[in-house]
């Protein structure tokens, strides 16, 4: 089979099953998501310790992630109080006590990664619970809406698509590269085509859910997540550039590891949330 093949099988079955997991019921999207993030995790403190010589727990920086995810869907749908978050406060807690007994040559970095992870990949993850579970002041409760988390992942996709097919037209006549040092392969003129196709489908997204964002609001998101997504992807290529790998790792066939396909995602949810909130302030 050849690698675009399989690239092509791999991809429409991570949309099929993401797109599903959202639009089914909050119980699979909750629980694809925490997997996602442990995941995640699992896999950045694999690299930091095979490239960067830390020692990060693995299981214990993976189940406190997973945990925070839960802990936010909870206190977001309504079914726990604030309370939820206090085991998470200990294993907090617990990472750097721990290196007082784990006698490693370098504790400083281990803590250093394993907090980096949870700020740069347990958070984002967690905060989708916050566009998922909306409030319902009529019912004074909380409810289930697959459409805000769906769109942010239609407006990354979207980006990297118009993105990928302007940059391969029209790179010869327009080579100025976005940020070569870090991705020599991203151009300003492929940016521009993701954001201009980011807008078209914001457009549609107005025209058939009118009633949950103006069209200027649909249009502003997708440009937030835009951008946010490209930094987003350049971030990730940083660290990979910084641990001397290609990818993150090799669980989806033909595309890499997990952070290779959610790296754009980890700063452009908490990006359209101030967003949305900024909306809602004004």
């Amino acid at each position: 089979m050849s690698n675009l093949v399989l690239r092509a099988l791999t991809g429409t079955a991570f949309v099929a099953v993401l797109v599903g997991s959202i639009l089914l019921s909050p119980w699979s999207f909750t629980l694809l998501f925490a997997l996602v993030t442990g995941l995640t995790l699992w896999e950045f403190a694999d690299n930091v310790n095979l490239h960067a010589g830390a020692r990060v727990n693995k299981l214990i920086n993976a189940v406190s992630g997973v945990y925070l995810f839960l802990a936010f869907a909870g206190y977001c749908s309504g079914y726990q109080g604030s309370e939820v978050f206090i085991p998470y406060l200990l294993s907090l807690m617990y990472l750097p006590i721990s290196e007082l007994y784990a006698r490693q040559p370098d504790p400083l970095k281990n803590w250093a990664y394993a907090f980096a992870s949870q700020l740069y990949i347990a958070l984002p993850f967690s905060l989708l619970n916050c566009l998922a579970f909306l409030n319902d002041p009529l019912k004074q409760q909380a409810y289930f809406h697959w459409l805000l988390p769906l769109s942010v992942f239609i407006f990354l996709w979207t980006s990297d698509t118009g993105a990928y097919c302007t940059g391969s037209l029209l790179h010869k006549r327009f080579p100025a590269k976005l940020f070569e040092r870090i991705s020599p392969n991203k151009s300003w003129v492929g940016s521009i085509g993701g954001g201009v196709l980011c807008v078209l489908v914001a457009s549609l997204m107005h025209h058939f859910f009118p009633a949950e964002l103006t069209w200027l609001q649909w249009i502003g998101l997708s440009l937030v997540v835009c951008v946010f997504g490209t930094w987003g992807d350049l971030v990730e290529s940083l660290f990979k550039r910084q641990l001397g790998i290609k990818d993150s790792g090799h669980i989806l066939p033909g595309h890499g590891g997990m952070l290779d396909r959610f790296d754009s995602s980890l700063l452009a949810i908490p990006a359209a949330i101030l967003y949305l909130y900024t909306l809602n302030q004004f």
